[in-house]
């Protein structure tokens, strides 16, 4: 019974292991953000650089467009652009839709062409009919809302978006390396198609932000968990005795050791987006490492199970366990919060959370239904033993006090 039940529970984990991994490889789709007022769009594009998603519904019979575009990790203090460069180039000659805080604390937003690269986003008219523009600020993300009229027999433009610092009300410039040189390609309103112009760098980019969330997503977001379920209701079958301790070092290593080459890949990232900052994703992160690496060395330190202080480093060990796997879990859903609100990861990783969840509430009470019946068991031995005469006073003859 007791092998049997720890097979399927060893089965039950790997399933879940496999379905995290699979669901995180499935394509993301932006299309699930709301907007407030409720307005729609028929097509979205997540663009490939700078967290920036372009919603927009071309309208064949006028041959106008309704956009917004979106910029996720950014502050009020910042200044954020997106244009189309109909001449076919990529800064000098975009025309420009440009939102900032100015100084009476208002979201601004208006149109600003670009002669050279020693612009100022001064604001301007552009060389197509912009009838409509606005924008709003909310948790780190500009939106811009404009009506474009496009130019008459084309709907295939270079498209160009950035985002800079403002300073005593000035647009200084973006930097000068990194993504923010990068960001550029093509979009076409007809058929939602984007080009990927920036080359080789966008997709190792893309790369690199889809193996730093699956290799953290996996080994803290998952792992990490299933290690502490493994430690916490296997042990309590004496035929997982000491399986299930081996379980628990290779799960909890193993998560270690992936974590550690996801956090390196976050590393990597982050020195490569100069002026995009996710804080606290990035603090919690480097809270995860630093404890996770205590926990190794403490298992290297373990006491004696007989030990005067194993006591203090079960507390010690059960304590940080836990924490990681709390802020591990805080954590991945910090790094959704960066897609740029496509849903199909964080819902998957949800529907795996709540699977473990369910799980360990169910071994739970059936740790507890274990226990409770072992002890009435042993209970039960023990008053026969003394009504037989066995009770540790003689070989079978009842001593009187």
């Amino acid at each position: 019974m007791d092998r049997l039940v720890t097979t399927l529970l060893f089965s039950s984990f790997l399933l879940l292991s496999l379905f995290c991994t699979t669901s995180y490889a499935q394509t993301q789709n932006c299309s699930a953000f709301a907007f407030r007022n409720n307005k729609n769009f028929a097509t979205c594009n997540p663009l490939p650089l700078l967290n920036s998603v372009l919603h927009w519904t071309y309208h064949q019979n006028n041959h106008t467009v309704d956009l917004a575009y979106r910029h996720r990790g950014v502050t009020d203090s910042d200044w954020v652009a997106w244009g189309l460069n109909i001449n076919g180039g990529r800064m000098a000659g975009a025309q420009c839709l440009v939102a900032f805080k100015n100084s009476s604390d208002q979201i601004q937003a208006y149109t600003a062409p670009i002669a050279d690269y020693l612009t100022q986003l001064r604001q301007g008219s552009l060389s197509f009919n912009v009838p409509r523009i606005e924008a709003e600020f909310s948790n780190n993300e500009y939106i811009i809302f404009a009506s474009l009229e496009l130019p008459s027999g084309r709907t295939s433009f270079n498209q160009v978006w950035q985002n800079g610092q403002v300073s005593g009300q000035v647009l200084q410039a973006h930097s000068q390396s990194g993504d923010n040189m990068r960001s550029f390609g093509s979009v076409d309103f007809a058929t939602g198609q984007l080009g990927n112009d920036g080359g080789s760098s966008i997709t190792s980019r893309q790369r690199k932000r889809n193996v730093h969330g699956v290799l953290n997503a996996v080994s803290w977001g998952v792992l990490m968990p299933m290690g502490a379920v493994f430690a916490r209701y296997l042990k309590v079958f004496k035929s997982a005795n000491p399986a299930w301790f081996y379980l628990h070092v290779a799960c909890q290593t193993s998560a270690y050791a992936v974590g550690v080459a996801g956090w390196g890949t976050g590393l990597k990232l982050g020195s490569d987006s100069v002026g995009i900052k996710f804080t606290t994703h990035r603090n919690i992160g480097i809270t995860l490492f630093c404890l996770g690496t205590l926990q190794v060395f403490a298992l290297l330190l373990r006491p004696k199970p007989d030990h005067k202080y194993r006591l203090y480093w079960n507390i010690y060990h059960h304590a940080i366990g836990y924490a990681v796997i709390s802020l591990s879990i805080t954590n991945v859903f910090e790094g959704f919060d960066a897609l740029n609100g496509q849903k199909n990861w964080k819902r998957a990783y949800t529907g795996v959370i709540i699977a473990l969840g369910a799980i360990a509430v169910l071994l739970e009470a059936f740790t507890w239904f274990i226990v409770i019946k072992r002890k009435k068991s042993d209970s039960n031995k023990n008053s026969q033993n003394g009504t037989n005469g066995v009770n540790g006073y003689g070989n079978g003859t009842h001593q009187q006090a």
